[in-house]
């Protein structure tokens, strides 16, 4: 009698993380800590009173099928900078999505910067992701979120394949910004297009929310103004959207924006690695 054919599914990348912060003696300090799976959460120091973050899958990178939740709480009155270890690449999809999602909690007078690298989505990668994020009346937050199609200088496009990016930030309850990005099917066509990328490979979305967007505004403009990029301001919100040839263009034209959106502040040391 012949044997029945076992079948194995693929093994698939797991992981949760999660830090919360608390304030004590004028600086921000560690309240809760968990990690499971292929999420990791590093605390380099710091020599002021902020946290820095660093986020860092260690599968490697993401396909079909693989899922990462990360989780951020800032206690009143205290400063959280997360970024990742390196960029995030997104591998061919056999089959599935991937699916990240990140939850951020931010207190009264309390401010978070998130601050990943680069998302690299490779020829029939398969993204879901999702940004969520409740505010204090008086938070601040400020959002980047850089994406590349492929890496041009190693002559990679991703040319089919499936990105999805969903923000919705709340203050005291109310939501104050959604975004909802979806590029499916025939990449390479559709961000052909004038109205969506003109062929552009790099874009970037930068989202600022709280009492300095208007002073913002006027730092920020000089440093778009000769690039494809567009900032808006409405009540406390900023948001700044960079388009570029490849990588190294679009960061040129988002680290000094990222130092101005941040009074000067550096990017993390990680991003220079």
């Amino acid at each position: 009698m012949a044997m029945a054919a076992s079948s194995t599914r693929p093994q698939r990348a797991q992981g949760r993380g999660h830090l919360a912060a608390k304030s004590l003696g004028g600086r921000t300090r560690l309240a809760e800590l968990f990690q499971e799976g292929a999420a990791k959460i590093r605390l380099p120091q710091t020599f002021d009173y902020s946290m820095e973050a660093v986020i860092i899958n260690t599968a490697g990178g993401l396909t079909g099928g693989d899922r990462m939740d990360w989780s951020f709480a800032a206690a009143p009155d205290t400063r959280i900078d997360v970024t990742t270890q390196a960029c995030e690449k997104i591998y061919k999809a056999s089959s599935d999505t991937a699916e990240v999602r990140t939850s951020i909690s931010v207190g009264s007078g309390a401010r978070v910067d998130w601050l990943p690298q680069e998302t690299i989505l490779f020829d029939r990668a398969s993204l879901s992701r999702r940004l969520d994020v409740e505010l204090d009346a008086t938070a601040e937050f400020l959002a980047v979120e850089a994406i590349l199609l492929g890496r041009k200088a190693m002559g990679e496009a991703m040319v089919t394949g499936l990105f999805r990016d969903r923000w919705r930030i709340r203050r005291g309850g109310r939501l104050i910004h959604a975004e909802e990005l979806r590029l499916d099917g025939d990449i390479a066509t559709l961000t052909g297009k004038s109205a969506v990328l003109s062929g552009q490979v790099a874009f970037a979305t930068l989202l600022y929310t709280g009492p300095q967007a208007e002073s913002y505004l006027g730092h920020v403009r000089p440093l778009v103004d000769a690039h494809m990029a567009g900032a808006s301001h409405w009540k406390d919100k900023l948001v700044v959207r960079l388009v570029a040839a490849d990588g190294f263009a679009l960061r040129k034209v988002l680290i000094p924006i990222i130092s101005a959106l941040r009074n000067g502040a550096p990017v993390p040391k990680v991003w220079n690695l």
